[in-house]
């Protein structure tokens, strides 16, 4: 299989609780359902240069129900990767305006 890193970190995830993240170094994204958390260190070291990972925390997310009117279905579900870089590490300049 070939190692795309745009395949593996999908996006990242902008929220309250993640934005919370940045001063201690973790990032939050949104990553390939079949990702493991060695893909997913090279992906980020790969996409941001300069950035050392030290560790990856990886959590499924299940869809929600949604409602319209009389139909209901569920939003697909999705994977998270929380990725803590190392001490001194650069840090990823998308979230620089956040902190």
């Amino acid at each position: 299989m070939n190692f795309i890193p745009q395949d593996v970190v999908l996006s990242p995830v902008i929220t309250e609780r993640s934005t919370e993240g940045l001063a201690n170094g973790k990032y939050t994204f949104k990553v390939a359902k079949k990702a493991n958390k060695i893909e997913i260190k090279k992906a980020v070291e790969a996409l941001f240069s300069g950035v050392r990972v030290e560790k990856v925390n990886t959590m499924n997310v299940k869809g929600r129900l949604r409602r319209q009117g009389r139909t209901q279905g569920y939003t697909a579900s999705w994977k998270k990767a929380i990725v803590t870089l190392r001490e001194g590490s650069k840090t990823i300049e998308f979230f620089d305006g956040m902190i």
